[in-house]
């Protein structure tokens, strides 16, 4: 099986998390500052070069209402722009808890300070992309 790819996508900062080569559990890779498109999609290809993922799988925030807002458009053209750097499969995941679970689970672990912010994202990415593989456990193996 193929890795799967989960991103955190931010205005500042883009949270990455692979699968292990089974597809299940999530790990952190990085945070990528978010400098301007040409250096974050260099990033991106380098990435998902290095990992080969099968599947992107990209945090869509909708409102908590279910609606979308301007971040979810947002998202959706980052998306877009992936997909002229990556051929594969890409699909959108609610996030909506996301960040707020990233969070909690900082807090648990007393993480705090510039740490923190450094991780944040990378945290939210794992979090969408075991929800992504929790969602799909039965189709991937």
């Amino acid at each position: 099986m193929q890795r799967i790819m989960g991103i955190d996508y931010g205005d500042a900062r883009v949270g990455i998390a692979v699968s292990d080569p089974l597809g299940i559990t999530a790990q952190g890779i990085e945070t990528i500052k978010n400098t301007g498109r040409k250096a974050l999609f260099s990033r991106l290809a380098e990435l998902i070069d290095e990992y080969s993922p099968a599947v992107i799988a990209v945090g869509y925030p909708k409102n908590m209402n279910g609606t979308t807002g301007e971040r979810a458009l947002l998202t959706q053209a980052f998306t877009e722009r992936l997909g002229q750097i990556y051929g594969g499969k890409i699909v959108l995941v609610d996030e909506r808890l996301s960040t707020a679970g990233a969070v909690r689970s900082l807090n648990e672990t007393d993480t705090r300070g510039a740490k923190r912010k450094n991780v944040v994202d990378t945290v939210a990415a794992v979090l969408i992309l075991q929800t992504y593989m929790d969602m799909n456990k039965n189709t991937m193996r």
